[in-house]
């Protein structure tokens, strides 16, 4: 009976984000933007040529609007997509995989012992504001992230430079700090001494959150760097114009680019456009002219329009639901392995995916299979057995859970509120009594940090580099829990210090397999799905590459 109900449940949640988006389509008129003010297009969307954008300009459709365009104080995706634009870091990744090749710098390399990091700089490179590129303006930029003590690093204006510690370990002083010291060698010359080994430092500090910034914009603007209304000067393709809060950020080709022939385009648009619905229906209309993260269910849309072609972002993610042991029901294992048990994740996935995610109980990736525990099944789906373990756990009449769910569908979760919906309705058959609650995407980031936190959340992670160590270091390493409770299990913290540190990848494998165990023992983040983030673009663009790690630059794109 259960199971009846339970498919009732996915059918019906399936259905109404369907309608939404069929309904949407219908009605949705596209809005005003910077290349056809009047934001009237003329044509016919289901085929026939649509308003055309002037093809010196590319219009993004994006889901979310920028949090900060400042480098190294970000979090959020939708802010890294247009510091990609902006800035370039010491390294980049080749289009479409997740292998290092020179940006900034030319080369690197490690010293015997695998602790210092040479890199070598690009000369002759100039930031947006003419000021040169150098050694120094890397080691004023990584300071300022490491040192809480830098005064440009503005931490009383609220700045927390929460990536810097999920990624290397704590801040400098700390003696969870990887980072010990930064050495201007000479202008073209930067070094860094780590504590100890970290084979993926240079993949790590050459993630997207990591740009170059002009230490002349950053010291003139001081704390408001990087906000809207200020400043944010890289060497990038494309300087900042004007960001107009919660509707569109407009960037302007650098006439000045080191790269030869590059960007492709005078100008970037990204305009926030929150609804899949009506990202597609501005698609067809030809007022945006590539956009991400669109539903499942639109991909048959896509493929009737000839004016449109499909795309799809190579599978880097984790969508996850996250499970908060202060909150007392879910300090004991057993109640949170209940819930991993009450939630048919396959079918919920088959209804919200439309076969373009997959379900496993690892945190990583398919494509890290190697590091994983082979041994490990799925989570089993039993609603019984899980309200009988609540019930030997102390909740016979089950309990009382907020569960905070996205408010934009992003790569991991496209359809988040009807997920989360089926997630209520799967775990009231077990006695959880669920409320739904979402907020505005800067804050729902924010205030999952703030003691006691959430007490269950919704979030997914696109990996920053090809490492399992970027997977599982930001969400559950030292500093990395905050958001749930500051959960802690000394031998996963001591696994995850000494893969870092272990340069031998069959070592290495061996530690990430245990780590794999005991965060499916542990039940602290569920993993729910790895989506394959469907994309769309119009038929006359050429050049543009999606990157596993969930941005890229548009420099090579190409209108006719």
């Amino acid at each position: 009976m259960i199971g009846r109900l339970k498919r009732g449940w996915f059918a019906l949640f399936a259905l109404a984000a369907a309608l939404t988006v069929t309904l949407s389509n219908c009605g949705t008129a596209p809005t005003q933007n910077a290349a056809n003010p009047s934001g009237n297009p003329s044509g016919n969307p289901g085929g026939s040529p649509a308003a055309q954008t002037d093809a010196s300009t590319l219009v993004f459709g994006s889901v979310g609007d920028p949090v900060t365009l400042e480098s190294g104080n970000v979090t959020d995706g939708y802010s890294v997509a247009v510091q990609q634009q902006i800035y370039d870091r010491l390294l980049d990744a080749k289009p479409g995989t997740t292998d290092l090749v020179p940006a900034l710098a030319t080369e690197y390399s490690a010293s015997a012992d695998g602790r210092t990091w040479t890199f070598k700089l690009r000369d002759g490179v100039k930031f947006h504001d003419g000021t040169p590129f150098n050694a120094e303006a890397v080691r004023f930029n990584v300071n300022r992230w490491w040192d809480e003590k830098d005064p440009n690093s503005f931490r009383d204006g609220g700045k927390t430079y929460e990536t810097w510690v999920s990624l290397f370990g704590g801040f400098k002083g700390s003696p969870d700090s990887l980072l010990q010291e930064i050495q201007v060698v000479d202008p073209t010359t930067i070094r860094f001494v780590l504590k100890e080994p970290f084979a993926a430092f240079p993949a790590a500090i050459a993630s997207g959150y990591f740009g170059i910034a002009s230490p002349d914009a950053v010291k003139k603007a001081g704390g408001d760097y990087g906000i809207a209304g200020s400043p944010a000067i890289g060497t990038g393709p494309y300087r900042l114009k004007e960001w107009r809060t919660g509707d569109r950020v407009i960037l302007e080709k650098n006439p000045d680019y080191w790269q030869a022939g590059l960007p492709k385009t005078d100008q970037v648009v990204f305009r926030t456009i929150k609804e899949a619905s009506s990202r597609l229906a501005e698609l067809r209309a030809g007022t945006i002219d590539f956009t991400e993260n669109l539903s499942p269910q639109q991909i048959q849309e896509i493929q009737s329009d000839s004016n449109l072609k499909e795309l799809r972002r190579p599978s880097f993610n984790t969508g996850y639901l996250a499970l908060n042991p202060a909150y007392e029901p879910l300090s004991k294992k057993e109640v949170r392995q209940a819930i991993a048990m009450a939630i048919d994740r396959k079918q919920l996935v088959e209804a919200f995916w439309s076969g373009l995610g997959t379900v496993d109980s690892h945190f990583t990736p398919p494509s890290m299979k190697e590091f994983q525990d082979a041994s490990l099944g799925n989570y089993e789906y039993n609603p019984d057995k899980a309200k009988k373990m609540l019930a030997d756990a102390g909740y016979p009449n089950g309990f009382d859970l907020e569960v905070w769910y996205a408010p934009i569908n992003g790569a991991s979760f496209p359809n988040p509120k009807p997920t989360a919906e089926a997630w209520a309705a799967e775990l009231s058959s077990i006695g959880i009594r669920v409320k739904l609650n979402t907020k505005d995407w800067a804050a729902y980031l924010a205030d999952r940090l703030k003691s006691p936190g959430y007490q269950a959340f919704m979030l997914g992670w696109t990996g920053d580099y090809g490492d399992p160590d970027n997977f599982f270091y930001p969400h559950f390493g030292k500093g990395s829990t905050t958001d749930i409770g500051n959960w802690k299990n000394d031998r996963v913290f001591s696994l995850l210090q000494q893969a870092r540190s272990t340069p031998n990848q069959d070592d290495r494998a061996k530690m990430y397999a245990e780590v794999d165990k005991i965060l499916f023992e542990e039940a602290v983040r569920i993993p729910m799905v790895h989506a394959e983030p469907l994309l769309a673009q119009r038929s006359n663009l050429s050049g543009w590459t999606p990157s596993p790690f969930g941005s890229e630059s548009f420099a090579n794109i190409t209108k006719q």
